[in-house]
């Protein structure tokens, strides 16, 4: 996805620059003045496509995206080529800040949060002697976790297990990792299984401070 995803970054600009040079020249119907202006339904186009590549690269909720909203809007005695400009300027901010990783780094740090909120609930039902769900808490933002790996490192998503797999074949962790997130693939099936039986709070325990060290190494 991320491949794809800095390709069309690519065709965009691309397209901008002949969009940029469409110029065409228009005689202004109130004061009979010839100006320079650019074809409306290229801008459109154009700018119809960086939208969407725009919230799907930096996030519905972004302020890249806003931004770029903000510069679609037309005002009075306002031009095309105004308007282009506007836009360009949103669009290669939010091109160099998906390409420089720094989108990335900004949603690490809410996944950050999110996963220490979880892991600290987590922790809470351990300690009031619900391992089981303990366990699958954990379990949760471990496989989420892998999920993001996945994506970033352009793999298909799938089970716990298969990730896991394909994460250590693509050199994401080394065999030792991989050999431990498939012990707490094994606690997490358990658990979401209904066989308390086979796991001691002392293994979830285990879990829960490995699941976090394994977060300290990734979401970086």
């Amino acid at each position: 996805m991320t491949a794809l995803l800095k390709q069309r970054f690519l065709e965009l600009e691309q397209q901008l620059t002949e969009v940029e040079n469409s110029t065409i020249t228009v005689k202004d119907p109130f004061t009979g003045d010839i100006e320079t202006t650019l074809p409306a339904e290229l801008i459109l186009n154009w700018r119809v496509k960086a939208r969407s590549l725009i919230e799907r690269a930096c996030g519905k909720q972004s302020s890249h995206l806003a931004m770029y909203l903000e510069a679609e809007e037309m005002y009075s005695f306002d031009s095309y080529i105004n308007q282009l400009k506007r836009m360009k300027a949103v669009f290669l901010a939010a091109k160099e800040d998906f390409e420089g990783g720094y989108l990335n780094s900004m949603r690490n740090l809410v996944q950050a949060e999110l996963f220490t909120s979880e892991l600290e609930q987590a922790e809470e039902l351990l300690k009031t002697g619900y391992a089981t769900a303990a366990a699958v808490i954990t379990g949760v933002v471990l496989e989420t976790n892998l999920r993001d790996l996945c994506t970033t490192h352009e793999l298909e998503h799938g089970s716990l297990n298969k990730m896991n797999d394909d994460l250590a074949k693509a050199g994401a962790y080394n065999a030792s990792q991989k050999k431990r997130i498939t012990a707490l693939a094994a606690i997490r099936n358990n658990a979401a299984h209904g066989k308390p039986e086979e796991f001691t709070a002392a293994d979830v325990r285990g879990m829960i401070d490995d699941v976090e060290r394994f977060l300290a190494s990734t979401l970086q």
